[in-house]
């Protein structure tokens, strides 16, 4: 019985998944547009809505399915878990400062009349801050997050779906935004890591900075 729950859950996590992707991508809200006209405005808010709608259900199955765990933080672990979520929390509102949120819940879409494309407060591409050492704190906060918590089966089945997900969707975020940013996107791309920073830590050993 359990093998089947755990089945039913990486399916709807999958779906899910792929239900998410197909609505937001570029193809789909042309396709929208085309038929909705000046109503587009309304579709990022619907969009997160049905989200979150969808995926609270998954959440809660998942939860019902609980097992023994599979690795726990426990004892001195504790001081790495505290530090993975306050580099995730720091990652979230270092972002913050930079993204804006207003457009993201589809809110800023609504009073202005128009749906827009980048997430940034400016409407340009944005290097600074935290932006200048990886490309997408937001979506590696997520992730630190994810596993910065006890893991059990479902746990560990959610996490991994999620994250592969995640890292798969920046792909293809990245590529939106080669068409929107063109050259300048493509240099930013050399520069800064997409989600953990390597390359940032390297310019810094290399320049002979300690961390």
């Amino acid at each position: 019985m359990d093998q089947f729950n755990y089945l039913i859950l990486a399916i709807s996590m999958t779906m899910w998944c792929i239900i998410h992707s197909a609505l937001i991508s570029n193809q789909f809200k042309s396709f929208m547009s085309s038929k909705l006209g000046s109503r587009i405005r309304f579709y990022r808010i619907a969009f997160n809505l049905f989200s979150l709608i969808t995926f609270i259900p998954i959440i809660f199955f998942a939860l019902s399915i609980r097992g023994e765990y599979i690795f726990s933080w426990t004892g001195y672990l504790k001081l790495i878990q505290g530090f993975v979520l306050f580099i995730s929390l720091y990652l979230y509102f270092s972002g913050a400062r930079h993204y804006d949120a207003l457009q993201f819940l589809g809110i800023r879409q609504l009073k202005n009349f128009s749906n827009h494309k980048t997430l940034t407060d400016s409407g340009y591409l944005d290097t600074r801050g935290i932006l200048n050492v990886i490309r997408h704190p937001w979506y590696s906060a997520t992730i630190l997050i994810l596993w910065a918590r006890n893991v059990d089966f479902s746990a560990l089945i959610v996490n991994v779906i999620l994250t592969l997900y995640l890292i798969f969707g920046t792909y293809l975020e990245e590529k939106k935004l080669v068409v929107e940013f063109g050259d300048a996107y493509r240099l930013y791309q050399k520069k800064v890591s997409m989600l953990f920073p390597y390359k940032w830590v390297r310019s810094k050993i290399l320049g002979g900075t300690i961390l």
